[in-house]
């Protein structure tokens, strides 16, 4: 018996190595999957208590463990988690005392980035009740728009945001609407003073009688889409999915030693729902700042040692933009957690500034879906496992671009896509992956739903997201539905046309987009560019860049020359507005350029070339 154990001893402890070998991901998978089991079985069962044990509950967890460890880091102030707590604490008794607020009721709050929009929150979320994050750029109807979907009678607004709230004020009177300015005295009629009244209540804890009624699908807050298409749409987040949104960081293995580097918006998701929240869950430092700043990144990174930063959309390519420094790679941080990185600014950022752990994701604040790249693969946004399919049913199917709708069989049922083939991602929605939709919208909540996608009766989430999975089952960020356009009877992907031109050594920054062009059917490709400082534009060259590296349907025909490039609040660049506006030089001011096959070259667009296209004059 001993010699046969001998004997299969080598072959046991080979084992692992020739199943890596086999599979080389498969013990991450199922590291992964472990972790996010565990994670989901956990706050299941936090919210299915009554009351739920919800993120206060974990918050003051964490300042019964380490009351005066430094919980907010914002410029020279240090806020504990003790005084966070007394803060919020006071701030749910001037709310419960000046302005009603009671469990179920709403409070919008529309402010910069400050230690105060969380102690806000926290205080509003021990009172039962919920808030609205509003999107402090939005003003005039944009404004009423988000605001009135919350159902919110309270209005907290920061002192500097006073011109936008006189705006609406004739409005918000109307609606019977109570405006609080963070200050200590009156600043405009018809509002009311905060800071006083939050200075002068009791920091005794608040008795958690007052949110008895909370379960897990009881409304905690509404973040706004990015209105990237249309007005922002307010999306119902309840405490189960803000549980759930912690659970990023314990994937990503943060530690409660940790220093978190938010220099996102809080009304965005990243920053509110995984930031803040994640920093609870984990009893992490959180550094908050203003407003992102390129130039500054660096220095605050040094300054308060941080060891973990948050990004979104184009932020890792603007700290790509800065001038180079002999300390670029001098600094602690180990981690970098976000998405929309693309994968020409995840090579030249990790070449820059260092051996730093990027976890790129996948996921929408309203979605029932979510990928995560634990692999550090440049470029993916996660994999598709066995073992994830296990806790969400999600494909990817074929979509028909031009008829902007998923490909059917005869029987009526979706096509999944094929490995390599970009497919639009659906999730069926069920008790463990829910889709709660819009507020106050159920036009826009029923067009995300598909029906009787694989049988008849089902219910999928639209993502609007293409994807495609590799031989490999990494998944990658293909385009946006509405931003894939349709020329020539191809599909042409803008992500993809985009980290093309991006290589050309003379262009900053790249958004492209599909535009109309009169009497032709389909979108031709145009492309809004960025130049670097002291770069001037060759239509020559970026001709024989195209020419050498993009096939003929997919080489952008015009180009928009720009000094600045119109992004959200979330650092997601508008395409809409560029591709209304389409190529004409009688109501364009920008440099325009127009590919011209016989010259090899772009050639500045006059209002000749612009009347000969329309009148087919010109072959595209």
């Amino acid at each position: 018996m001993i010699t046969l154990i001998f004997t299969a001893l080598p072959g046991l402890l080979l084992l692992p190595i020739l199943i890596s070998f086999i599979f080389p991901y498969i013990f991450q998978d199922i590291a992964w999957f472990i972790t996010a089991l565990r994670f989901g079985i956990r706050s299941r069962r936090y919210v299915n208590k009554t009351p739920a044990h919800s993120v206060v509950d974990l918050f003051l967890e964490k300042v019964e463990r380490h009351p005066d460890k430094p919980f907010v880091l914002f410029k020279e102030e240090v806020y504990t988690y003790s005084h966070m707590d007394k803060l919020s604490n006071q701030a749910a008794r001037a709310l419960r005392k000046f302005a009603g607020i009671k469990s179920g009721d709403c409070v919008a709050i529309f402010m910069a980035n400050a230690p105060a929009y969380i102690w806000i929150w926290l205080g509003v979320a021990k009172l039962g009740s919920s808030i609205a994050c509003l999107n402090n750029n939005i003003r005039s109807q944009s404004f009423l728009h988000c605001f009135r979907s919350s159902g919110a009678k309270v209005l907290l607004a920061e002192p500097e945001l006073k011109d936008a709230i006189q705006e609406v004020m004739p409005e918000l009177r109307k609606d019977h609407v109570r405006v609080f300015f963070l200050t200590d005295a009156v600043i405009s009629e018809g509002t009311e003073s905060f800071l006083d009244k939050v200075k002068a209540a009791s920091d005794e804890p608040v008795p958690k009688s007052l949110r008895s009624y909370v379960s897990g699908k009881s409304l905690a807050m509404y973040i706004y889409t990015s209105g990237t298409t249309g007005l922002p749409k307010a999306a119902l987040v309840n405490h189960y999915r803000l549980m759930m949104a912690c659970g990023l960081f314990e994937i990503c293995n943060v530690k409660a030693r940790d220093v978190v580097y938010c220099p996102l918006p809080l009304y965005h998701s990243s920053a509110m729902m995984i930031g803040v929240h994640g920093c609870i869950s984990r009893g992490a430092t959180l550094v908050l700042r203003p407003k992102f700043s390129a130039s500054q990144f660096w220095d605050d990174c040094r300054k308060y040692n941080v060891t973990i930063v948050q990004y979104i959309g184009e932020v890792l390519r603007y700290l790509c933009n800065v001038p180079k420094s002999d300390d670029d790679a001098s600094h602690n941080v180990r981690m970098a957690i976000g998405n929309g990185l693309r994968t020409d600014v995840w090579s030249e950022f990790l070449r820059r500034f260092g051996e730093i752990q990027i976890y790129e994701f996948y996921a929408s604040t309203e979605g029932n879906i979510a990928f995560v790249n634990y692999t550090n693969t440049v470029g993916s946004v996660g994999r598709v496992s066995s073992f994830y399919k296990k806790l969400h049913s999600f494909e990817f199917i074929k979509y028909d671009i031009e008829k902007d709708e998923p490909v059917r069989d005869a029987k009526g049922c979706c096509i999944k896509a094929r490995k390599g083939q970009p497919g639009l991602l659906v999730c069926k929605i069920s008790s463990s992956s829910p889709f709660d939709g819009y507020a106050g919208d159920q036009h826009n909540t029923e067009k995300k739903i598909m029906r009787d996608v694989f049988r008849k009766g089902d219910a999928y989430f639209n993502s609007g997201d293409l994807l495609t999975v590799d031989q490999q089952n990494f998944v990658y960020f293909h385009d946006r539905v509405g931003d894939t356009f349709r020329w020539k009877g191809e599909n042409v992907a803008t992500t993809e046309v985009a980290d093309i031109l991006g290589i050309v050594n003379f262009i900053q920054e790249v958004n492209v987009y599909g535009a109309q062009v009169p009497n032709h059917e389909g979108r031709i490709g145009m492309a809004a560019l960025i130049l670097y400082d002291e770069e001037v534009f060759d239509g020559r060259k970026l001709y024989a860049h195209v020419r050498d590296f993009l096939p003929n349907y997919a080489r952008p025909r015009f180009i928009r020359i720009q000094n600045s490039m119109d992004i959200t609040g979330t650092f997601k660049q508008r395409k809409v507005g560029l591709a209304k506006e389409g190529f004409d030089p009688a109501i364009i001011s920008d440099p325009l350029y127009f590919l011209d096959e016989r010259e090899k070259k772009y050639v500045p667009m006059t209002q000749t070339i612009y009347e000969d296209i329309k009148m087919k004059k010109i072959k595209l």
